[in-house]
Order: structure tokens, then sequence, then C-alpha cells
């Protein structure tokens, strides 16, 4: 591991629970459902880790909140669309973002087998780093 790897700072969002109506089938996308987001940021740099300043980081109440406005305020019918949308606004909104690893899981798929969930995992860098 060179220096720059053990300086590196990530920020995670685990077990974010949103209310809402994605899915390929019909009553998923009418009756909707929870699904489960664990975020992953990986920083370009932090100058907050030295100004204590929240304006040098990610600050992740605002992305919590986008990630939850994107998920309500949109339907896809696909779990790879909704992690792929949600990834993109993440580096688009925040230049300290390098990277982003999103899993996204559907709490109850309409599946006539137990199991705890079904989730969908992607992982997305800044053009050109």
């Amino acid at each position: 591991m060179n220096a720059d790897e053990k300086n590196r700072i990530f920020i995670e969002v685990n077990g974010l629970e949103v209310f809402a109506h994605h899915g390929l089938l019909p009553g998923e996308r009418e009756h909707g459902q929870i699904f489960r987001f664990d975020i992953r940021l990986k920083l370009i740099q932090c100058p907050a880790c030295e100004s204590d300043d929240i304006t040098g980081t990610a600050d992740y109440a605002p992305i919590i909140d986008r990630v939850v406005a994107m998920t309500t305020e949109n339907t896809y019918q696909l779990l790879e669309r909704l992690v792929s949308v949600v990834a993109d606004d993440i580096l688009e909104r925040n230049p300290f973002v390098e990277s982003v690893r999103i899993r996204v899981a559907k709490t109850a798929p309409p599946l006539p087998h137990a199991l705890d969930n079904v989730a969908v995992m992607l992982r997305r860098k800044r053009p050109g780093s």
C-alpha cells in the first residue's frame, strides 16, 4: 500500500432505507417496498481533515437527502438503472468524490423463495480519475 492509499478518506452511509416504487412488475411499482442503500465514497482529497470545515469534504447529509429524493421522485424498472442514476448524480454534485460504490437491495422481492434481499452493486469513478 503506497502513502496515498494510507491517507485515503472514505465516507460510508450504510443501511439507508427508502420506501419507493421501483420494479419490473406492475405490483412492485404500484404498492412500493423498502430499498436499502449502502454507499461508499472515496475522496480525491479532504481539506476538511486539516481545516475541520465541512466545505472541505463531501457532506453526507445532503448526499443522503438527494438519494432519498431521487429514489422517491422517480420510478425505475431495474435496480441497475437506479444505482446508475444515483452514482452519476453523486459524482456530478460532489467535486471531492473520486469514486462511488452503491449497493441497493430490495428487502422483499416478489419471489416464491425465502431470502434476505436481492441487491445490485455498482462502482463508478469520476471520468479521468
